[in-house]
């Protein structure tokens, strides 16, 4: 049966509206915020739990929502952010877009590339944006740092070397739980794997990686990856779930190195560092403090708005889903 497309020019009569689906820590804490200052409107909070979703969706004045199924049959709900466990993504994109809904993933979107070119397929024929969230990439920081290089302030770029751990916390969190997609590759090594790829060519592949799984958690808890594009520039990526917390990455070139120091999770009102070093000088830079999670969902809405927006996004997807499978693959004992 053809699938037929919407419309491109489709108008909403006000702001178009978004569902939350799943009340967790991260939509509570810091997608909330910035969905109330962005163009989009809160139409309806999903949870299994009629009671959570109350009380997040009360505050906006949204509909409160008990299954995530029913969200998709809400009137004005144009578009959704799926926040779940990693291992419910790409069931519930699936049934998203499949009902005519733009989808924001929350990181990591999919385990696998056929996943991922199955869900871009879906969008593409639908007419529908699918995005995945790294909200760290719409930080101004970054756009700093790739202007810096392309100015040539550190030559010809060699190499870049991302790290991203975090200190162990309950080990009944979802982080451990295999069965829901857990682990430290997952969790904290998709942050400096989707870095690395602003820097390197699209030709970039796995030549190797390790992870080291802690048997009574049943889950990875460190591991590292190193990738080259057909250029010869290297990325190494190290990551982990029993470190001090350390969330940065440097880029290496034939005349100086930059390294941003506070790369992924800055909070809102940080300004982070940016230190160049060129042969016997170094020089600071404050990037300016940004609500990234705003950035993101300023991307999605426009997105959603211009079809002509959707492509990059996709193609975003498929391109970290395959390198993130391959890593997986490559560590397999």
């Amino acid at each position: 049966m053809k699938i037929e497309a919407l419309k491109p020019e489709l108008e909403y009569e006000q702001r178009a509206g978004i569902g939350i689906m799943g009340c967790a820590d991260i939509a509570v804490r810091r997608a909330l915020p910035a969905i109330r200052r962005s163009p989009f409107k809160l139409a309806a909070v999903a949870s299994r739990s009629h009671e959570k979703a109350a009380r997040v969706a009360a505050a906006d004045g949204a509909t409160a929502v008990e299954g995530y199924k029913r969200l998709l049959e809400q009137p004005g709900v144009d578009a959704v952010y799926i926040p779940l466990p990693n291992s419910e993504h790409a069931v519930w994109a699936r049934r998203a877009l499949e009902a005519g809904k733009h989808v924001l993933i929350e990181k990591p979107a999919v385990s696998s590339e056929d996943s991922a070119r199955q869900l871009v397929a879906l969008a593409q024929a639908r007419g529908l944006a699918l995005m995945e969230n790294f909200a760290f990439l719409r930080h101004p920081q970054h756009a700093q740092a790739q202007a810096l290089i392309a100015d040539g302030a550190i030559g010809r770029l060699r190499a870049y070397n991302g790290s991203f751990g975090i200190p162990p916390t309950d080990p009944g969190g979802i982080k451990y739980q295999a069965d829901l997609g857990g682990g430290a590759l997952w969790e904290v090594g998709c942050y400096p794997v989707r870095a690395a790829q602003a820097y390197l060519a699209p030709d970039a592949r796995v030549l190797g990686a390790g992870l080291t799984f802690d048997p009574a958690l049943g889950v990875d808890v460190s591991g590292s990856a190193l990738l080259q594009d057909g250029d010869g520039v290297s990325a190494h990526c190290s990551f982990g779930l029993s470190h001090g917390y350390r969330s940065t990455y440097e880029v290496w070139g034939s005349a100086g190195r930059l390294v941003l120091e506070w790369a992924f999770t800055p909070s809102h009102s940080a300004r982070p560092v940016l230190r160049l070093q060129q042969k016997d000088r170094e020089t600071s830079m404050l990037a300016p403090a940004a609500d990234q999670f705003l950035g993101v969902f300023d991307a999605f809405h426009e997105a959603v708005r211009d079809p002509a927006a959707r492509a990059v996004h996709r193609e975003d997807l498929v391109r970290q889903a395959t390198l993130m499978a391959a890593i997986r693959s490559h560590a397999r004992p």
